[in-house]
């Protein structure tokens, strides 16, 4: 009955080529992660953010692999492995198996931790049912604060709540990321496609937030002039065939992007609304 579940959740999602496919069984998979955290009590602790956050709870129409996670107040001494059991209690239920690891930092490579904080632990979760899946979790134990959050209601596996960041904040995050990521000659086209989707929706932009992350992430003090002023370098500067390569694999319909240019996203930066 419980690998039926998992299976009928599967099943919501189209399956027409090999990336749909691989897509969709990542989706499935972090919400029984969601299901087993909410079930050992975690989101009393912690909130979900970033783009898989957007993509489940508000329709992104655009895939997501890993699930970051901001505790509500600092703590260094905060450990992730007490809610492992959780997890892995609620794969087994749906026939899933799954082993969880502690990433050494010190082996990423420059692009996996270019934007990384010293204080975020992160997590492998690999699918022995799965192969080739593997979906990591980032919790920052000493986040950013001033930030709201919300419980947004999940119905698959089973109905369950998810502490989230508001939008506002979701957006001050990934405007942080896409203005001050570095990954030298490289870019996150997801980044763009989530500022697009904030920007459509008329998502007002938490400007404090955006300025405590600053200042932890960077130790800079900006003004909404400065940071739109370096907002608008970041759009004018970026290769946009590296932007629209590195999101395609995760759209639904590439013709989605087909619009994107320099100046559209200078415009796109015009019409952010600062709260």
């Amino acid at each position: 009955m419980n690998r039926d579940i998992f299976e009928q959740m599967l099943s919501r999602y189209p399956m027409d080529s090999v990336d749909a496919r691989r897509n969709a069984t990542y989706e499935v998979l972090q919400q029984v992660v969601l299901c087993g955290l909410y079930r050992g009590g975690f989101f009393s602790e912690a909130a979900f953010y970033g783009g898989t956050c957007l993509r489940i709870f508000h329709g992104l129409e655009r895939f997501s692999e890993d699930m970051d996670f901001s505790l509500l107040r600092k703590d260094p001494s905060f450990s992730m492995e007490k809610y492992f059991p959780a997890i892995i209690d609620e794969c087994r239920l749906l026939g899933r198996e799954v082993e969880i690891t502690l990433k050494d930092k010190q082996s990423f490579g420059q692009v996996e931790s270019a934007f990384l904080k010293d204080n975020t632990d992160v997590y492998d979760l690999s699918f022995h049912t799965e192969k080739g899946i593997k979906v990591k979790i980032e919790v920052d134990t000493q986040p950013p604060l001033d930030f709201d959050t919300e419980e947004r209601l999940l119905l698959q596996p089973f109905s369950f709540m998810t502490r989230c960041l508001t939008l506002p904040n979701l957006f001050a995050g990934k405007m942080h990321a896409l203005v001050f990521r570095t990954w030298k000659n490289r870019v996150k086209g997801r980044d763009w496609y989530d500022f697009e989707w904030y920007v459509r929706n008329s998502v007002p932009l938490n400007f404090h937030h955006l300025q405590v992350r600053i200042r932890e992430f960077n130790g800079k003090e900006l003004d909404m002039e400065q940071f739109a002023e370096l907002l608008k370098e970041k759009l004018a500067a970026s290769d946009m065939a590296q932007v629209k390569n590195d999101v395609r694999p995760f759209l639904k319909n590439s013709h989605d992007i087909d619009i994107w240019s320099n100046d559209y996203f200078l415009q796109l930066a015009d019409m952010i609304q600062y709260t």
